[in-house]
């Protein structure tokens, strides 16, 4: 690895007699991460915990990931130690149901962790405005299960007609990229002074766009994956000054090696790969100053009705746990439930944002057929019990992943047939008699053909 020169020159000035041992960190592999999904999986991996998050924890080695039919089922995200941080924030500010706004969210990692976090009956909107992103962030989301979410591809000003419709924004932003370096060699080519200053201006804009969006006395946390003071102390500074923020500490233990602010007295939190097992990240909460929130005078625009009329499977109004907690509705030919609570929420951003996903797809009318949707399999408010199951082998398991076909025993039942594996749901399958029609996601399959030469899952059995 051979750092760039200006970079080595500005670290020896933030670190000191430290910097040869953040060097040598550096040459080391990337600690291997994940945080188990609580509200479908509660086995405790072999690892090490991460001591700052509930469920995160060390891996001893990489497993196959990809391989592992519980990653594709959603009991747990592959996700990178340091920036679990931001459960401390969350758990330690938000006592209470909110709407929380992930503006910058892809991959999904901070958004599953929200939902994890956040307390129960919160609405978490996240959104990614690069396009070729937003897809994998819808597919994180949906494989995490959780229906008070809403996933939207908009650019952050886009948002700012919303005045005061979140109580919480976390704005995880676009950087330089330092604290990346041993895991993406490509944030490291990419690297220059020149670039550091445009990635501070335009984490400046970003704050200016939405900053109106946060309701009075709400919270924003803000985190980079970089090292440099211009992104982040700087920055924090500037917002204190010039939007009258006020910088909100988080309780930490000593033994974490967290460290603090390396420019002005804010207090913000850093992670040194020599400090703490993990790679660099940055984190500072602001609060916005009190005041008269104001409330929307939104009123739903008249809806045109399909006069196309679903007609849902019977017995369909039990494949939800706590039915009455969601509207089901149709967009199209599609059927979609969403909680109640939040429905002028949901019509409130349809009308001004691009919405990719939101709640629970319920399912499809093609033709004569309604189709159920791998999101209601997904989902932590599925009646698993509603349908015919069937528990894979491994080998099943990823012909089904592939997209495969798939032969069932033929004593099962025909029609729509919930694919399990230790016991959690992969997805459907409609049972013919002598075949069965994959249903998995096309674009979400397992596109390699080859094997692993060793298989190492997270949970061994």
């Amino acid at each position: 690895m051979t750092l760039p020169a200006d970079f080595i020159s500005r670290m020896r000035t933030l670190l000191g007699e430290e910097y040869d041992s953040f060097e040598s960190a550096l040459t080391k592999s990337s600690p291997v991460s994940i945080r188990i999904n609580p509200a479908k999986y509660d086995r405790v991996p072999e690892g090490e915990p991460v001591v700052w998050c509930e469920n995160g924890y060390y891996l001893s080695q990489r497993p196959t990931f990809t391989f592992d039919p519980l990653f594709h089922a959603g009991a747990y995200y592959v996700q990178e130690a340091s920036s679990m941080f931001l459960e401390q924030a969350v758990r330690s500010l938000v006592k209470e149901p909110v709407r929380c706004l992930d503006l910058c969210a892809a991959p999904g990692g901070k958004s599953t962790h929200l939902l994890a976090s956040l307390p129960e009956g919160s609405l978490l909107v996240s959104n990614e405005v690069i396009r070729n992103r937003c897809h994998i962030l819808a597919e994180t989301i949906t494989r995490w299960g959780n229906p008070y979410t809403i996933v939207t591809h908009n650019d952050p000003e886009d948002f700012s007609h919303l005045t005061h419709f979140f109580d919480v924004i976390v704005a995880d932003v676009p950087c330089s990229g330092e604290g990346m370096f041993r895991k993406d060699p490509v944030s490291m080519q990419e690297w220059s002074l020149a670039n550091v200053d445009l990635c501070a201006a335009r984490q400046r804009r970003i704050l200016h766009d939405i900053w109106d969006v946060l309701a009075p006395g709400g919270i924003l946390m803000y985190s980079t994956c970089t090292y440099n003071t211009e992104e982040n102390e700087e920055n924090i500074h500037y917002f204190i000054n010039e939007l009258g923020a006020e910088a909100v500490e988080i309780p930490v233990l000593p033994e974490w090696n967290i460290t603090g602010p390396l420019k002005y007295k804010d207090p913000v939190y850093r992670f040194f790969p020599h400090r703490t097992r993990g790679e660099g990240f940055f984190l500072a909460v602001l609060r916005k100053p009190a005041g008269e929130r104001k409330v929307s005078r939104y009123k739903p625009a008249s809806r045109k009705t399909s006069k196309q009329r679903v007609v849902l499977p019977k017995g369909s109004e039990k494949w939800l746990q706590e039915n009455d907690r969601f509207q089901v509705f149709p967009e199209g030919d599609v059927v979609r439930a969403f909680p109640k609570e939040y429905m002028t929420a949901y019509f409130q951003l349809s009308e001004s944002l691009k919405i990719l996903t939101a709640g629970i797809l319920l399912g499809e009318v093609k033709g004569k057929d309604f189709v159920p949707a791998h999101a209601l399999a997904m989902s932590t408010s599925f009646s698993v019990d509603e349908f015919q199951q069937v528990e894979l082998s491994w080998e099943d398991a990823i012909r089904y992943l592939r997209k495969e076909a798939l032969v069932l025993d033929s004593s099962i039942p025909k029609g729509y047939v919930l694919l399990t594996w230790r016991h959690l749901p992969l997805g459907f399958v409609k049972h013919l008699g002598t075949r069965a029609n994959n249903l998995y996601p096309p674009e979400w399959r397992i596109r390699t053909s080859h094997l692993p030469e060793e298989l190492r899952m997270v949970f061994s059995k």
